[in-house]
């Protein structure tokens, strides 16, 4: 989970870039954890859960209700979604440390109210999605400390 430049030149977001702490531990503010102890944590998910997460990623609650605080439309939101997942290609899997556990298998359902996280770095809330493709991971987080 240590930091590596896009190899795209993609800009990204990354709050805790020029972090004091992350000098110490290169993967902050994700803990160092061994990968058995990461592979427990993440359940694997369909292209479509993949992006509703990444537009409920935008809300510290993990949830859709704040799409309609963007300028942009709920579909034009999920057509950037889309954008990003295609750069990993048809191939990629989708994996998460989010429980919001869906009718079908590897599916997560953004309508139920309740749902669970297993945490992965040093705040009290983080949730993400992990896109694997032949050549390269990508992550995307959010995290929150109440």
């Amino acid at each position: 989970m240590a930091r590596a430049p896009d190899p795209r030149g993609w800009t990204g977001l990354d709050d805790a870039a020029q972090n004091p702490e992350r000098e110490a531990s290169p993967t902050y503010p994700f803990v160092a954890h061994p990968p058995e102890y990461i592979a427990r944590r993440l359940q694997e998910i369909g292209r479509d859960s993949a992006e509703n997460l990444l537009l409920a990623l935008t809300d510290d609650g993990c949830t859709l209700s704040n799409l309609s605080r963007f300028a942009e439309s709920e579909e034009e939101l999920r057509a950037m979604a889309r954008t990003i997942l295609a750069r990993y290609g048809d191939s990629a899997s989708f994996h998460t440390n989010v429980n919001k556990p869906g009718h079908v298998s590897g599916t997560l359902d953004f309508t139920s109210s309740g749902w669970a996280y297993s945490p992965l770095s040093v705040y009290s809330e983080d949730y993400g999605l992990i896109v694997v493709s032949d050549t390269e991971v990508g992550m995307f987080w959010n995290f929150a400390d109440y």
